[in-house]
């Protein structure tokens, strides 16, 4: 299935969850995620089946003032 995991196209197999994605990507915390511009609770990453055509965001904190 296609996805876009921060504007970036990916290819990824039927059933992936958002834990799998942030794998792949090797996403290193923190950081939050959403499907569809909605945000998934870390708790919910590994039952957050991914469908085609979704658009994944991953988001790391920015500190400063």
């Amino acid at each position: 299935m296609n996805v876009t995991i921060n504007n970036i196209p990916q290819t990824l197999p039927a059933g992936t969850t958002l834990a799998d994605a942030l794998a792949q990507m090797q996403a290193q915390p923190p950081f939050a995620a959403a499907v569809n511009k909605t945000f998934v609770p870390r708790a919910q990453h590994p039952h957050t089946v991914l469908a085609e055509a979704d658009s994944i965001e991953i988001i790391h904190p920015v500190t400063g003032g």
